[in-house]
């Protein structure tokens, strides 16, 4: 039976490591994103720069790994047994739900699983102890720290407003200052800005780095005979002013001498700082449980004690954690950063919330978003009636942004925020983190850094009315998960325990191979969905400025168009006949995947039609009326996996064998229509265009008499009403399908004749 430790414990090892590649690609985001978002750096640089940061914020992380031994729990009322128990629950469902959310591409907080997972798993122990020793329920507060418990979720859960509060108010403050001309303004601007930022940041890096480390106890008569740790904490002032005057005059040298861009290097400090701080203050959430575990193992095995008497007071000391141990935990996180392809699509969620202008917005308003966005307007406007004009003016022009000339097509080669938020971002987030982590409180950098980047953002005006309802219905998403993280986490840790409890070793083996298949499963259905995003048969947007490149790039557009709807149209028909509920379910949400993109196409109109030569504005006619035909053509294929899909999966009548035959004679004629018309678009053959269009007649012909059959049959022996109103949509919305799709054609074939006559009159 002992040697079950054992294995927990290399299975704890094993979870530890995993557990720190998906704690780290969700957590980049909170680091990266500034200096991503802002491009002040290349890429290559800032990886290196955060991995230092990692690399130093793991080895002084050392501190705060008591929270996992004595932070949630009282230790001295469980037993080893019981507190492996805790451990591997809790690690089990930490990685599970991480993974979860990394597959969602939504960030989430490590610090509150972690901590809702000690606590669910903690009180369903207390709970199973209570029950067996035939105590009162009431009595779980004895095995729960509920004091340093709640001053931990306190301090999650303010720092969601302290950190929105303090990043907007920090932000107007440097807009106001600085203005988006901020590369304009006399060098001494630059260098004082640079002096607060830096020397906020670099304090907090040197306080974060000595309270890791065992120096931070060494006494020296050189500083009164304190430690280093209490000097710290008592002279906060002078140090602040000292290094403000230093980096001052360092920020001026640079800026005046060597032309250095001053906010640059802030944004390089910054990410070093705020990587540091992420990794002295999450490491625990990924090896806090198993390094407590390590050291629960090690003191039982010299006791000789059995392991369900072994009280684990052992627990409530302070014990150093191995610097080896930090060192290779800190070697996973930085590879995990180069590699991890999740981290950069969980950091797509922030920087888009936080971009300056229009994209794609990924979140859909709700009543909530459009209510809060009402209510600052009318906030706005009743601000604007109590403050001066003149005022009001001067503040305004310190925000009016730099006009840029671009394709809504390029958007994403330009910066999502400028320097001076980037460097705000990164200042008040490591700050805030950094004093958190300097009381020991395992703050949750996701939330900090969020919420920093959405109040900056707010502050910065980049949510403007064509945005907002957006963007602030992508945060109360993401707020929401948080809180649905904790309810889950606590849940899950409390199940996951129970059944271990219960069913001791095998109860283990089954929940981690059931981890390993699940595990295995996101990361498959994550490749899919990767892969799906660089399908080939994605639209583009249109670049083209003359009318020339419109027509080949809407070439391109349309033939993948033509070879999606031919296997949406086959699928619904197939699904239909067959009754196959799975093809047709996964058949609507293709139709609405391909009326999604060519709504993007539609929103980048604007920018489309800006960007044309004046030689080529009739390529905007073009171009409209191929989106419109487009519209069309999803919009028919959308009802018409809606109605196929509503007739299964309400258990109607299968069709009768005419109906299926004759249905299927369709599915052939537009397989033929659509696949011609895909390969004549292929091969910019507009000649095949030509004789396609010479067919028309015939197409819709063939659906007619179609109609005509039915409508006997109705008169004669058809018995379903449900049938007949299918069947009849059906042929309607396949004749809509032709007809956009022959408009779609002569649209084309027209517009490059007249190209072509064009082109010869101008020679």
């Amino acid at each position: 039976m002992d040697n079950i430790y054992f294995i927990m414990l290399i299975a704890l090892a094993t979870l530890a490591i995993a557990d720190l590649v998906v704690g780290v690609s969700n957590d980049a985001v909170n680091f990266l994103n500034s200096a991503v978002g802002s491009k002040a750096i290349s890429f290559r640089t800032i990886m290196i720069v955060a991995s230092l940061g990692i690399a130093c914020g793991a080895i002084f992380s050392s501190g705060m790994m008591e929270v996992a031994r004595k932070g949630i729990f009282n230790p001295g009322e469980f037993y080893f047994d019981e507190i492996m128990f805790i451990f591997m629950a809790v690690m089990i469902t930490d990685i599970l739900l991480l993974d979860f959310f990394n597959t969602l591409g939504m960030p989430t907080s490590t610090t509150v699983s972690i901590v809702f997972e000690l606590l669910g798993a903690a009180v369903a122990m207390s709970l199973i102890k209570i029950g067996a020793d035939g105590g009162s329920f009431s009595e779980v507060v004895n095995y729960i720290n509920t004091s340093k418990a709640f001053q931990i979720i306190m301090g999650i859960l303010l720092s969601v407003v302290v950190a929105f509060s303090i990043g907007a108010i920090v932000q107007w403050i440097s807009r106001i200052l600085l203005s988006y001309d901020f590369e304009k303004k006399s060098k001494w601007v630059g260098a004082l800005f640079g002096g607060v930022a830096l020397s906020a940041i670099t304090y907090f890096i040197f306080m974060k780095g000595i309270k890791g480390t065992p120096y931070a106890g060494e006494s020296y008569d050189l500083i009164g005979g304190v430690n280093i740790s209490t000097f710290l904490e008592n002279q906060v002032l002078p140090i602040v002013l000292v290094s403000f005057v230093f980096w001052s005059l360092l920020s001026y040298i640079l800026v005046k001498l060597t032309k250095t861009n001053i906010y640059k290097l802030i944004i390089g400090v910054g990410t070093f700082a705020l990587a540091l701080a992420f990794a002295g203050n999450d490491l625990v959430n990924f090896i806090g449980v198993p390094i407590a575990a390590y050291q629960s193992y090690e003191a039982w095995t010299v006791s000789g004690v059995a392991a369900t008497e072994f009280s684990m007071d052992v627990l409530a000391t302070k014990v150093p954690t191995p610097t080896i141990l930090l060192f290779i935990s800190g070697m996973v996180m930085v590879a995990t950063l180069w590699f991890s392809k999740k981290a950069r699509y969980v950091a797509d969620t922030e920087i888009n919330l936080a971009r300056e202008g229009d994209a794609k917005e990924r979140f859909k308003p709700n009543n909530l978003s459009r209510g809060l966005v009402r209510l600052s307007i009318l906030a706005s406007r009743y601000t604007e009636t109590v403050l001066p004009n003149s005022l009001l003016e001067r503040i305004n022009r310190q925000f009016k942004k730099p006009t840029l000339a671009l394709a809504k097509g390029k958007i994403h080669e330009y910066a999502a925020f400028d320097m001076v938020r980037a460097a705000v971002n990164l200042m008040v987030a490591g700050i805030l983190i950094s004093i958190a982590t300097s009381y020991k409180l395992p703050l949750s950098t996701t939330y900090v850094t969020f919420m920093v980047a959405m109040g900056t953002s707010l502050a910065d005006r980049a949510w403007g009315s064509e945005s907002a309802v957006y963007r602030v219905a992508g945060v109360l998403n993401v707020i929401g998960g948080w809180f649905a993280t904790a309810i889950v986490a606590f849940l899950a840790a409390g199940i996951i325990l129970a059944i271990i409890s219960f069913g001791k070793g095998a109860a283990i083996a089954v929940l981690l191979f059931v981890a390993i298949l699940l595990l295995a499963r996101n990361y498959i259905s994550y490749n899919r969905k990767a892969k799906a995003i660089r399908a080939e048969d994605m639209l583009i947007r249109s670049e083209s400025t003359s009318i020339q490149g419109v027509i080949e790039e809407s070439a391109h557009n349309i033939s993948k168009v033509l070879k999606r709807s031919s296997k949406l149209y086959r699928n619904s028909i197939d699904g239909l006949a067959k009754q196959d509920l799975d093809t047709l379910k996964k058949n609507k949400k293709n139709v609405v995947k391909l009326s999604d993109e060519i709504d993007d196409l539609r929103d980048n109109l604007f920018y489309f039609i800006k960007n044309l030569d004046d030689s080529s504005i009739e390529a905007s006619n073009f171009y409209i009326n191929i989106l419109g035909y487009l519209t069309d053509i999803a919009q028919s294929l959308e009802y018409i996996t809606k109605i196929t899909h509503k007739h299964v999966n309400n258990n109607h009548k299968k069709l009768k064998y005419n109906q299926v035959k004759e249905l299927t004679e369709i599915n052939q004629e537009m397989e033929s229509l659509l696949g011609r018309s895909k390969q004549a678009f292929d091969n910019r053959s507009f000649e095949e265009i030509g004789r396609i269009l010479q067919q028309k007649e015939e197409l819709f012909k063939m659906v007619s008499l179609k109609v005509e059959k039915q409508v006997q049959r109705t008169r004669s022996e058809e018995s379903s009403p449900k049938n007949t109103t299918l069947y009849f949509s059906l042929l309607l919305e396949t004749k809509d399908l032709m007809t956009a799709t022959i408009n779609l054609l002569e649209l084309y074939y027209d517009m490059h004749d007249r190209s072509v006559d064009l082109a010869r009159t101008t020679d």
